[in-house]
């Protein structure tokens, strides 16, 4: 295995951000177990973003930048947040981007008021829809779905890392968003090998669990 460089979080893209806090893994003997049941050498946490000052700095600031580029300001009324690990994401980017913000539930409160969506939407809104991660892409659907329910219109959503799975890209085009990444998985593994995380022949499982992760073998 190389060694690791130094990488220095003020000027990181998102995957060198990632790789350095440890938001990002990898482990091949043994692999990881995921809750479908499924093993896979590598693993997204992007909650602990929150514990790294600098490197929360940096995601937000990598946040913003990829909104002004993609997105048009006007187009954007409120930030909705994908409950939970999203939470804190869009509650930074509402916050720099001085906007109101909501967070979609998985499924409908039994109690109280039964809401599905927490905080005040204005009907009729420009909703940017912010993901921590997106695998499947079934909670991020379940955000726009629901904003869009409640009278509101969703043209984008951003998230920090995407798996690039077919699924994910299938609802993606079904429901008309367009999806904005900070980092994909081919990205971050080709980081990981550049800066000494992983090395070749790794490289090469991580792509080939990407491929078809249902048949994935460990062959290094």
């Amino acid at each position: 295995m190389p060694q690791k460089s130094q990488i220095d979080l003020s000027k990181a893209s998102a995957g060198e951000v990632l790789l350095k806090i440890g938001a990002v893994s990898f482990s091949f003997n043994p692999p990881y177990t995921y809750t479908s049941g499924l093993k896979g050498p590598m693993y997204f946490d992007n909650r602990i973003i929150l514990s790294y000052p600098e490197a929360r700095t940096r995601i937000v600031d990598l946040y913003i930048e990829a909104i002004k580029k993609d997105i048009p300001l006007k187009e954007i009324d409120c930030i909705s947040a994908t409950a939970t690990a999203a939470i804190s994401q869009g509650a930074l980017v509402a916050d720099r981007l001085k906007l109101p913000m909501v967070y979609v539930r998985p499924s409908t409160k039994s109690y109280g008021k039964g809401q599905k969506i927490e905080g005040y939407l204005k009907p009729n809104t420009n909703v940017l829809v912010v993901e921590d991660h997106v695998s499947t892409g079934a909670s991020m659907i379940n955000n726009v779905l629901t904003i869009r329910g409640a009278g509101c219109k969703v043209k984008y959503c951003i998230t920090t890392t995407t798996l690039e799975n077919k699924m994910a890209e299938e609802l993606v085009k079904e429901h008309n968003v367009k999806l904005i990444r900070l980092a994909t998985s081919r990205e971050i593994m080709a980081i990981g090998q550049k800066h000494g995380y992983i090395s070749k022949a790794e490289r090469d499982a991580v792509e080939a669990w990407i491929k078809d992760p249902e048949q994935w073998d460990l062959t290094i």
